[in-house]
Parts: structure tokens; sequence; C-alpha cells
């Protein structure tokens, strides 16, 4: 696990502007850090070394120094493909994964990503065709940004450490912006600067002499198989998932779990404890707010286990560490559950290096109420143009003047969301701002740069080219291709990694996956209820009270920080004169939005994506400036 930067050139490059990239990612790597630089080519990396801890040392070369990569990440078939290797007379001279991509690639070229089983975000530079190849693992584990000019391009899995270099412009794409304030986070292939791109999962980019090619190298095949026995289905699922955590918990460092007490990380840390001669080390985090607090059952499965158990209260008093997660995460990102995930991760790092997680078990098996809301929703037909544009509005209006969790409240965004044709309809449930939020708080110059483009139709356009007739399939194959990797994973990869702890998810391993996506989504998703096949299969696993409570998500007590603890902060950033003089929304806007939260309004969402959004301006975006090295890294 590491972190790479690297650039090539059809002239020479710098080394040294690759080791100040390399430098600023010191918390993805405080093992240690290698580099490598020819006439066309420097690459480097900046280590946490798990497997092969001795000798696992980047970059890696092949037998005649021809070919070279640097790898973020873990093959988990690492062992099998070594032997496979051998066998063919490459000489292999350490004892863990990296190594494997050298002789993969002169065997299969850019076929080498279909061998590999794990997370990864890969760079291999041929010297003899001065070729590279960038490559991302297949739902987007690893980050991996980068950009081009004529006859150079750049990467790295941070986008700080591209901003390294002083020639990068630094211009804010408002596109990207625009699409932000819709979902959250920005979405691939967009990064928030403009002309700088995140490689999407599941691709991989060709660079040869100055010309680009991206292409993808796998798709997840959601199209349903008949199936005539379900309990052998059950069987079969908890078989996948043994093995999908035994390859998992491969380490030469410490190793433990995140445990909500949620079906899925339960799932995973009872499939640990089943494979592991001692008490798996388990973390939780609670809050003093019981509608937010799942610590009770985590107890449950921790108890049921006789796991060495964990937890961590969090409080408004802990919100200073918000200029800090704005320095980790390179883009807006306005998923609160951020907060948590730090935390719990700067927990587990004080006793472990590497966790397994129940991440992927919703989006694999149906896990959120938002799936049986968008089944039912598709048997309301289309609204004739002029009364949807009627409802819009009027629902619109209703949820902003309503209080969270009324009837009232509940109307408005039923009327907003039934006006939506029906491939909006997903992407209006989704939103933080929707259309008509946006349209009320840009500035006239941002309402002109955004007039091109409908964040909607990013999730339309894959939701209509979908051939899969059930709508809950439909939503599955979007999740996956989107939040997942938009969301999630982000989250999960920054807040672990700025810990300088590794995270991995039996439930994204792709064999797993792949045969998930074929269950038919009526074992899935029936009626108001989620994740059937899942919660029968592991049901022998688990209390039989932990399968009776509902979903709880990993959410934070927002509204009440925001009125409360961050009241002022949150006043003084985004109606101070420097956020004013952006000129990207209009300051009576924000104030009526800030003054309505505080009467008791909710609009917490929105005001926090606001809010990150301000601290990411004021933390990164400054053109002309390399982002400075933030100093507080690692464990805590």
């Amino acid at each position: 696990m590491c972190g790479i930067a690297g650039i090539v050139s059809m002239s020479r490059p710098d080394p040294a502007l690759v080791q100040r990239m390399c430098d600023v990612m010191k918390h993805r790597g405080p093992d240690g850090a290698g580099f490598h630089d020819d006439e066309h080519a420097a690459l480097g990396m900046r280590r946490l070394a798990i497997i092969d801890v001795a000798t696992g040392n980047q970059p890696v070369y092949n037998e005649d120094n021809r070919v070279v990569a640097v790898f973020n990440g873990e093959i988990y078939n690492f062992a099998e493909l070594r032997q496979g290797l051998s066998r063919r007379g490459h000489e292999l001279y350490a004892a863990g994964d990296t190594e494997c991509l050298v002789h993969l690639y002169e065997e299969y070229g850019v076929e080498l990503v279909n061998r590999l089983r794990g997370m990864f975000a890969i760079a291999v530079w041929d010297r003899a065709r001065e070729r590279l190849i960038l490559a991302r693992d297949r739902v987007g584990k690893k980050p991996l940004y980068w950009r081009a000019d004529h006859d150079s391009i750049r990467f790295a899995s941070e986008l700080k450490a591209l901003t390294q270099d002083p020639e990068m412009p630094r211009e804010v794409d408002l596109l990207a912006l625009h699409h932000y304030l819709s979902y959250q986070y920005v979405p691939a292939p967009q990064s928030i600067y403009q002309d700088v791109y995140k490689l999407p999962p599941g691709h991989l980019l060709v660079w040869e002499r100055g010309q680009i090619t991206v292409q993808r190298y796998w798709r997840l095949d959601h199209a349903p198989r008949v199936v005539t026995d379900e309990r052998a289905e059950e069987e079969r699922l908890r078989e996948l998932l043994l093995e999908a955590t035994r390859i998992r918990m491969v380490s030469e460092r410490p190793l433990g779990a995140f445990l909500s007490g949620g079906i899925d990380s339960s799932a995973v840390v009872a499939a640990m404890a089943m494979q592991s001669a001692e008490p798996v080390k388990t973390f939780c985090i609670g809050f003093d707010e019981s509608q937010y607090d799942e610590r009770q059952k985590a107890r449950m499965v921790a108890d049921h286990y006789g796991t060495d158990h964990h937890e961590l209260v969090v409080t408004s008093r802990l919100l200073d560490v918000l200029p800090r997660l704005a320095w980790h995460f390179d883009e807006p990102f306005a998923d609160s559950s951020a907060i948590p995930s730090f935390y719990v991760a700067q927990l587990s790092r004080r006793h472990v290096t590497v966790v397994l997680n129940g991440d992927g078990g919703d989006e694999c098996f149906g896990g959120y109420q938002r799936y049986p809301l968008m089944n039912l929703a598709s048997r309301i037909p289309a609204i004739p143009a002029p009364v949807a544009r009627v409802s819009d509005r009027l629902g619109t209006t209703i949820m902003d003047r309503s209080r969270s969790g009324t009837l009232r409240r509940k109307l408005g965004r039923l009327m907003a969301f039934a006006a939506e044709r029906p491939s909006h309809r997903y992407a209006s449930l989704m939103s933080c701002f929707t259309r008509q939020q946006k349209a009320r708080i840009y500035s006239d110059a941002l309402r002109r740069q955004a007039a091109q483009a409908d964040s909607y139709e990013i999730f339309a356009e894959i939701f209509e080219k979908s051939s899969l007739k059930s709508e809950v399939s439909r939503i599955l194959q979007l999740d996956t291709l989107t939040y997942l990797p938009g969301d999630l994973l982000v989250k999960v990869d920054i807040t672990t990694m700025a810990n300088s702890l590794e995270a991995r998810s039996p439930f994204l391993d792709h064999h797993l996956m792949e045969w998930a996506a074929t269950v038919p989504s009526a074992l899935k998703v029936r009626n108001l209820k989620t994740k059937l096949l899942l919660k029968r299969a592991v049901a022998p696993w688990l209390p039989q009270q932990l399968l009776n409570y509902p979903k709880q998500g990993f959410g934070v007590p927002l509204a009440k920080w925001l009125r409360n603890d961050l009241r002022e902060m949150t006043y003084d950033l985004l109606t101070d004169d420097t956020a004013r003089a952006r000129g990207l929304f209009k300051p009576s806007a924000v104030e009526h939005l800030l003054d309505r939260h505080m009467s008791g309004i909710d609009h917490a969402g929105r005001l926090w994506a606001l809010l990150q959004l301000e601290l990411w301006y004021r933390t990164h975006a400054v053109p002309g400036r390399p982002t400075h090295v933030e100093s507080r890294c690692g464990v805590s």
C-alpha cells in the first residue's frame, strides 16, 4: 500500500518534482520511498508496508530493467501469480505482489489487469516502447489522477501531488463544482480542476509517445440468471464471503475490522472469527444521540464472537478535525460520515495496520431503503410537462419551508420527486441541492456557466442505456458506477490512509460481485424488505436479534452541530468577505439558508456542502502556490 506519482515526457522530466509529489503523500507511505528516473520517465512512491515488509520495495523492474512499475494497493492472488510466472521462467527476487506486475506485463501486455484480484492503482513504464500504462482496480478502491499536455503526462494517487507542479493552472472547473452540489462529490472522470481527470474504475490508460487512449477493461454484468434452489444460493454466498475474507486476512502487520453493528460489517467479522486462531480486533464509533448510535448492536456481535472490542464516542468537541479533513480530501466532499470514518480509522491505527470492512454489501445485495422506494416509484407514470413544472416548484417550496421528518416535508419531497421524468427520479432522490435549490442560490455568473449542464443527466445516461428490466437491478448498477466509487470508497480510502491504515473490503471482491450481480432482484429487494438473500445466508452466523433491526446509516447529528457548536464557524466561513468575493452564490440566499436552518427548518446537508466547499477553497484553491504539507499525519 502506498501513494504513487510520476511524469512521463517526450523530453527529460524533473525527478525533483516527482519527489515533491511523493513527499506530500507521506501519510500514505510512512515506511519509506522509492524513485526511478530515465530520459523519459520519473516514477516515485511512498510505502506503507503490509506484505513482504522486508524486501517489497518499489519501483520494481523486469530482468533487463526495461520495464518498471510502481503500484498502490494489494493483489490478493499474488502467490498463485508468482507460481505461474516462475514456471514460465521469470526470475523473482522479492516475496510479495508488486514484482509480479512487470513480469505479467511481459507476458500479457495491457491484459495483465485481467489477471489481478485485488485493489490497485498501477503505473507500468515500458522503456523500449516509450509506453506508459495506468490502470485502476475494477470498482475504484484506489484513486488515480492524471493530467496531460502535448508531450507529457503526470499522474498521482492524490490530487494535491499534482498541484506540486508550479505550471499547473489550478483553475476550478465550475461544471465539476455544479455536479458536486448535486451529489456531494465530483463524479469521475472530472476532477475539481480543469484539465485534470480521474481514471475511472475498471479502466486503463495508455500513453505512447504523446498519444493517449483510455479504455474500459471490466464491466459488471447484472443480467439475472434463473435460480431454482434458494438454499443453494445461500450456501454459495457464504462460501464466497468466507473465501473473499480469508484472502484479505493475509498480512505481516496487525489486522482487525470495523464493526458498525450492521449486517455487512457483522458478517465480515463473523467470517474473520471463523477463520482466525486469535480473537479479532474490532473497532466501533458511537454518538451520544441514540438515533445515530450503533454501539449496542456492535457489542452484540463482539460478545458473540469474543472479539477484542474497542469503541470511541464522537462528539462536537472533536470537530476541530475539519481543517485536517479538508487537507486530506483533495476535492470538495460533503458526506458528513467522513468524520466518524476518520475517527474509527484513527482509533484502529492505535492497534492495527490493516482493517476489513463491510463496504459493498448494500450495493451487491440491495441494502438501502431507497431501493424499495424506487421499485414502488417505477409504477408512477411520467407526468405531463406543464403539470410537472408546477409540481416541482411547489414541492421544492414546501420542502424548503418544512421541518425535517414532518408529513408536510415528506409530501413536498414526493411532489418534487414525482415531477421528474423516471430516469431523473433517482438523481433527484440522491441530490443534496435540487435544480430549483441551485437556481435560488447561484450567482448570475455561476448560473450562466452551469446552464449548459444538467447534473441529473449523469445518472440518467447510465439509467437509460441499461438493458436491464428490473428497476432494482438498474439502480444497483447505477450505484456501483457512481455512488460507490465516487462517495463511499473515496471516503474510506482517504480517512484510512490519512491515518496510515489499510482498508480491505471482502464484499468488493470481483468474484463475489460478479456472482451477486446475477442474483435476481427479487432475492435482494421485495416490497419494503431489503437484502433478503444476504440476511438469510448470514443468519446462522449472527445473533438473531441483530437481523431484526432496521438499517441504520453511518450518519452524524449534523443539524444539531450546525445549530450549536459549529454555528459561529459556519456563519463566519459562508458569509465573510472571502466567501462573498468568490462570486459563486448570492450572499442573501446563503444567509437565508443559514437563518432558516437555525430556526428549525433542516438545511443541514446543503449547508454542509457549502461549508466543505469553502473549506476546500481556503485549503487548496490558491493558483500558483503548491499545496503545503500537512503536519499532523499518521497515528495520533
